[in-house]
């Protein structure tokens, strides 16, 4: 009896030993473009590409140059457009996706199961396939044609198909007992006091989720903000005006820059992320369950 225990206990050893060094390997690959993007933002050696990988020399004047009022990049004007764009992208977005979610969830009514199976196909094409579509109709209306209004309709575009995400709410409230939208009715309650004043405070983990999504999408997205704002430098969101760094005619000057750019966007994004992870965590459970 010894032997086979033994043995159990020797594979289980080297199993997990595998597994560990697997792991390790594949963190070790993860984390290290982290690590070349915080080193890079902080060389003093200038120009774009060396064939050293580890600075000579390092200084914060990386960081302070993209504040310099007098640079023809203005990265203080991107992160102020990006930070607009997004808390309004993530009120709208969250708006429309409580408000469909609840809807699919509690109520019932003709055409219900058509219309999840059509957002579930819609939902996996890619949004940019509607990309020139959607440019036309926004130049129809006339809101490509001054700066801010081409920031009003990024902000519309990021938000205006938000409502097809509801999938994960949907599971959420799923899982809220309906006898509680039942005895608030009984005392009289319409199914917006029921949305308002019941559901949607038993629904901080999935709206703090929905509101996290949406207010990331604005700083990662190229595709649509370049099609949308075009040339208008002044406009740009910080993806762009950060892939505008890497190009020919700025890339020798920038190149650093543009990782302290890197650095700088993901601070903000990385503590909102993680003083709601709690309720991230709590919104995707709840959804699974659903």
């Amino acid at each position: 009896m010894k032997r086979p225990e033994k043995s159990m206990k020797r594979r289980k050893f080297i199993t997990n030993s595998i597994v560990h060094i697997f792991l390790s390997v594949l963190g070790f690959i993860w984390i290290l473009p982290i690590f070349f993007v915080i080193l890079t933002s902080f060389r003093k050696e200038g120009g774009a590409y060396k064939s050293y990988v580890l600075p000579r020399g390092y200084t914060f004047n990386n960081y302070k140059n993209l504040f310099n009022p007098t640079s023809s990049l203005t990265f203080p004007r991107w992160f102020i457009n990006t930070l607009i764009v997004a808390i309004f992208t993530c009120i709208l977005s969250t708006f429309f996706v409580l408000c469909v979610a609840y809807t699919m969830s509690r109520l019932r009514f003709k055409m219900r199961k058509r219309y999840l199976n059509i957002a579930m196909i819609l939902g996996m094409f890619p949004g940019f396939m509607s990309m020139y579509a959607v440019y036309y109709i926004l130049k129809g209306f006339n809101l490509l044609e001054a700066g801010p209004l081409k920031l009003v309709a990024l902000v519309m575009v990021y938000s205006g198909g938000a409502g097809l995400g509801f999938l994960v709410a949907k599971g959420f409230f799923d899982t809220i007992p309906k006898t509680i939208d039942e005895a608030a009715m009984i005392d009289g309650a319409t199914k917006w006091d029921v949305f308002r004043k019941i559901t949607i405070p038993l629904s901080k983990p999935i709206i703090v989720n929905t509101l996290l999504t949406s207010f990331m999408s604005p700083w990662v997205d190229y595709i649509f903000a370049k099609v949308i704002l075009g040339q208008d430098r002044k406009y740009y969101t910080i993806a762009i005006g950060l892939w505008t760094m890497l190009e020919k005619e700025f890339i020798e000057y920038y190149y650093t820059q543009f990782f302290a750019g890197c650095v700088l966007i993901s601070i903000p994004i990385a503590i909102i992320f993680l003083i709601t992870q709690r309720f991230y965590v709590e919104s995707v459970s709840g959804a699974i369950k659903g």
